[in-house]
């Protein structure tokens, strides 16, 4: 079949890095891509927000099936757009996206069907001073988010008033995040473990792929500003058996169910981000697609012919125990740009990615790079996800061929974490509510 990958980022290249590996693709493109996608698949240039022309594109090139990598297109009704076309797309409707795109949608269709999250309140713009009140009474710490999607930079964990004041100030006075701030939820701020679930779900039936865990403050020991995420690895070793089968139960299935009965079947990935908590899983936020960088150690653990698979999905026939997992552990470390995630400086040279060894279960996934002449150069934030493999299922083993692989590439400012992996055993709480 001839495969489209929607996206530009870590995601899509591990996306088509494993489409590539199937034996039902004869035909692979990237729209955009970066400097690693070119070396699975041909890049296309058109931006992923440009629907018109991603379509025209499909229709020339008879493309079988589109893979969708990132948010906003999903948002902005892709899926819906091609299937008018009878195109086969993997993701969700416009409507059924909403459960990222729209924060105060998805609490609120938490509470409608009684799905486990944080004690919330929604405020309006013209609310500022209700809002305002809320804070003042709150106890601390308080979660704020923005209601739409602000690239990553909608929400703010509060400890003190003065930030919660600065958080609520941003949306509805300086306006930072435009029509995204214009509506705000205000939540308890909860404890625990974080993990990351993917259902593959289409609309009916779903499977779950491999529970990861993310690293998304910037500093080592989960210190310091919120990020797109620092890496991540999978399987996690906190969602244990007991607790697997509780969010399936008490979160995939009622949310499934719901968006069905409400008239909006969701349908490609659902990503869950929970919060382990000492109740038991809650649900911190839903995106309508892949993760990242989740998706570069969850991806590489699918055993079998992902495109089948996604297209399974899209023509509404997914059948859950034909998906398999590797018996396998992976690590994938984040190199970034130093100033990240604030201003950062691009166009740096990276070195050394020759001599990554692939015979050592290693990928580099490109986030943020272009080709420059004969040299890849940095162009984003987030640069590089090496990723580890190791089909032993040691982690121990995953995080240290990553980070052997890290020491090998360099580029001028090149920053990453040095703990990716380590908390897995044993687990430690955090804040990094999102």
């Amino acid at each position: 079949m001839n495969v489209l990958v929607v996206g530009s980022g870590g995601r899509e290249h591990a996306l088509a890095w494993k489409l590539k590996q199937s034996p039902s693709v004869k035909k692979l493109w990237c729209a955009p891509g970066n400097a690693g996608t070119d070396s699975v698949a041909d890049n296309v240039p058109i931006k992923a927000h440009d629907l018109p022309a991603l379509l025209k594109f499909a229709r020339k090139e008879s493309v079988d099936l589109t893979v969708v990598g990132p948010e906003q297109p999903l948002v902005e009704g892709i899926v819906d757009l091609f299937e008018s076309e009878g195109l086969a797309i993997f993701g969700p409707s416009k409507a059924a996206a909403r459960l990222e795109g729209s924060k105060v949608f998805a609490k609120e269709f938490m509470g409608r069907h009684r799905i486990p999250t944080a004690q919330f309140k929604t405020f309006r713009f013209d609310e500022y001073h209700a809002a305002s009140d809320v804070i003042r009474s709150a106890a601390l710490p308080i979660v704020i988010k923005a209601d739409g999607l602000a690239a990553g930079k909608g929400v703010a964990v509060c400890s003190t008033l003065a930030e919660a004041a600065a958080a609520l100030e941003e949306c509805f006075v300086s306006k930072t995040f435009g029509d995204a701030g214009a509506s705000v939820v205000i939540e308890e701020c909860l404890e625990g473990v974080e993990a990351s679930i993917f259902v593959l779900t289409d609309g009916d039936r779903f499977a779950l792929l491999a529970p990861a865990q993310d690293h998304k403050r910037i500093l080592d020991g989960d210190r310091g500003k919120n990020t797109g995420g620092m890496g991540a690895y999978a399987p996690a070793p906190c969602v244990t058996p007991v607790l697997h089968s509780r969010i399936v139960k008490e979160i995939v299935e009622p949310t499934l169910r719901g968006m069905k009965a409400e008239g909006y079947p969701f349908r490609g990935c659902l990503f869950v981000g929970l919060m382990l908590t000492a109740d038991g899983p809650s649900v911190l936020e839903y995106n309508c697609r892949f993760g990242d960088p989740e998706t570069q150690a969850v991806v590489p653990l699918i055993d079998g012919d992902a495109a089948e698979l996604f297209l399974s999905v899209a023509q509404s026939r997914l059948r859950p125990n034909d998906v398999k997992l590797h018996h396998a552990s992976a690590v994938s470390v984040v190199m970034a740009s130093q100033g990240y995630p604030d201003a950062y400086e691009t166009g740096k040279e990276i070195l050394g990615l020759d001599a990554v060894n692939s015979d050592e279960g290693v990928v580099v996934f490109h986030a943020g790079t272009r080709r420059v002449g004969n040299s890849i150069v940095t162009s984003g934030g987030r640069v590089l996800g090496v990723t580890a493999i190791d089909y032993q299922h040691e982690l121990k083993a995953a995080i240290e061929t990553a980070y052997r692989t890290v020491s090998r590439i360099t580029f001028d400012g090149a920053y990453y974490r040095s703990d990716i992996g380590k908390n897995a055993i044993p687990s430690r709480t955090n804040r990094s509510q999102t």
